[in-house]
């Protein structure tokens, strides 16, 4: 059990860091498997959305920082859709 700073109540953790580095431990120690798994869920619409190749360099920055202001800091990157524009 952790408390998850995402969610703001006490749940069930993640099996393991998800992540590697000090992210992935502090994504582990703070993160709860709910909201892991809508953040996964998100970071698919994300990658989708935007057609980016996780392997990229330039797609993994954006992904990580979008990872963290999404679990950590409330804030969701919103895909954009350009029929919207």
């Amino acid at each position: 059990m952790v408390f998850c700073k995402k969610l703001g109540k006490k749940a069930e953790g993640l099996p393991y860091p998800p992540y590697p580095g000090d992210l992935g431990n502090e994504i582990y120690e703070h993160i709860s498997k709910e909201a892991w798994s809508l953040w996964t869920a998100h970071q698919t619409k994300l990658i989708n959305e935007y057609r980016l190749n996780p392997l990229d360099s330039s797609a993994k920055t954006f992904l990580r920082q979008s990872m963290e202001d999404f679990l950590f800091n409330n804030h969701i990157e919103k895909p954009c859709n350009d029929l919207d524009k």
